[in-house]
């Protein structure tokens, strides 16, 4: 078990949503000092009074974040949050140290890049912590939640799903598939999960299943697979039957509100494990 200097600062890189709010409102109850860097045009500007201290950067801008980091005496630090994936070919804008970075990294995928980047802050005296540490009570349960349950067919085309989901993240190109009747729909890819479910749910035009599973490589220090309301929304919007989700290695927020939507919309939510021979089971 790592052991977190409680005394000392600690620094929070924030993407959009809202964890990186719940994520600063609980290092606060342990008593750190929240010291968050904010991205333009993607973390919400309620971050500022949720850290002790906010700064705001421009995706790429590392080295800017380096020297926050010094001035505040930063030797720990979270991701949080996510980051608009299609941005990186028309909003980025590094500075000397994030481009060089950049220059250096032959795969620009999610872990990639992002393992990259916790080296070069490691290389620099700030270790990067699992994006969880104090957020424990989010991850998302086993069993269902909702009142309806899975039919047999659904759960034919949830274990599908899980091995196709169970690949793409292999390759590091996604966490979710989008499935009906053991025919992949969609596959999410830099477009993101609830891009993924729309495309793949109207083609499906009612009855989607969705699976969402972390990469086998997943590193915990980096932001987890992650549903709420929205993920419920959309496929609400789209008329899915399903979403399936990997159990105790997802995020889940506003648990109530989410499932109550979906207990309307007549959908099936579950939190799955895989057996020892990498079948799903709820």
């Amino acid at each position: 078990m790592i052991e977190h200097n409680q005394a000392a600062p600690i620094g929070l890189i924030a993407g959009g949503g809202q964890f990186p709010q719940l994520f600063a409102e609980a290092a606060q109850a342990r008593g750190r000092r929240v010291v968050a860097i904010a991205h333009v045009n993607e973390t919400a500007t309620e971050l500022e009074d949720k850290a002790s201290v906010t700064y705001w950067v421009k995706l790429g801008q590392l080295g800017k974040i380096i020297k926050h980091f010094r001035k505040e005496g930063v030797t720990e630090t979270v991701f949080a949050g996510t980051i608009t994936k299609t941005r990186i070919f028309h909003d980025i804008l590094p500075d000397l140290k994030g481009l060089t970075l950049w220059g250096k990294i032959d795969k620009r995928l999610d872990d990639a890049i992002l393992r990259a980047v916790a080296a070069t802050l490691e290389e620099e005296g700030i270790r990067v912590l699992a994006s969880t540490c104090y957020l424990d009570h989010l991850f998302f349960p086993h069993g269902i939640l909702t009142k309806k349950r899975p039919s047999a067919a659904q759960m034919e085309d949830i274990r599908f799903g899980w091995k196709v989901a169970r690949e793409i993240g292999r390759l590091d190109i996604g966490q979710c598939v989008v499935v009906r009747d053991r025919s992949v729909l969609a596959v999410e890819a830099i477009e993101g999960t609830d891009a993924a479910i729309r495309r793949g749910g109207e083609l499906a035009v009612s009855g989607a299943v969705v699976v969402k599973l972390k990469k086998p490589t997943q590193d915990f220090r980096f932001d987890l697979p992650a549903t709420g309301l929205t993920t419920i929304e959309t496929l609400a919007a789209v008329k899915g039957a399903v979403l399936a989700v990997e159990a105790r290695q997802s995020l889940l927020f506003d648990r109530e509100a989410m499932v109550a939507a979906a207990d309307r919309a007549g959908l099936v939510v579950v939190g799955m494990t895989e057996d020892e021979e990498g079948e799903p089971r709820c």
